[in-house]
């Protein structure tokens, strides 16, 4: 809901003067995918190699956000759009502040991915779609969600009680069950640098 007493504050230092500063295009790299799927490990793996290219960076994790500015929210439909929305909004932050943002969100709903796009500039929302069979995310269940799913201990379950619409035009679109985790790094890094965001 908007406030008309509130108004946004323009600042006397500018996006583009942030990035000049960090000598990259910032951007949010937002990894969509099942359970499972490997879309928090690939992240990581992306996150260490644009560190040793020296850009500036910030991974924001689904787990890491629920302990905090999140906690209260549960996985009902209306918080799970509730949560990406203020992710959204965090990253667009992050953007502002001339970061490359590398967002791990399972984000089941295109319309919600769709929203988060439309808060940033064009060319500024990289939407990386981590492709995992479920079977392969059952057989990983690292966290052994899918065990508890199948018994009917978690409710809403994405995949299993609750759907997952997946991307139908993703910029970056990664097989992870078909490679390593360092050539799904890579493929994201190659993108990054091909369209210029960071300097390969």
């Amino acid at each position: 809901m908007s406030n008309k007493n509130i108004v946004w504050h323009d600042h006397h230092v500018s996006k583009e003067a942030r990035a000049a500063l960090k000598n990259q295009r910032p951007c949010v790299l937002w990894f969509t995918g099942l359970s499972g799927s490997g879309k928090s490990t690939v992240a990581n793996a992306v996150e260490a190699k644009l560190n040793a290219m020296r850009q500036h960076t910030y991974l924001l994790d689904g787990d890491n956000i629920r302990r905090g500015l999140n906690a209260h929210l549960g996985f009902s439909d209306e918080d799970r759009i509730e949560n990406i929305r203020r992710i959204g909004e965090v990253s667009k932050l992050f953007v502002d502040a001339g970061i490359i943002v590398l967002s791990a969100f399972i984000s089941p709903f295109q319309e919600d991915r769709k929203r988060v796009r439309t808060m940033l500039n064009e060319g500024e929302f990289i939407e990386v779609f981590i492709d995992t069979p479920i079977e392969v995310c059952e057989r990983r269940d690292p966290k052994g969600l899918y065990k508890k799913a199948r018994k009917g201990e978690i409710p809403d379950f994405t995949g299993i009680s609750s759907p997952y619409e997946a991307p139908v035009n993703p910029e970056i679109h990664v097989k992870n069950s078909e490679l390593s985790i360092d050539a799904c790094a890579d493929i994201i890094i190659d993108y990054l640098a091909a369209k210029g965001y960071c300097n390969a």
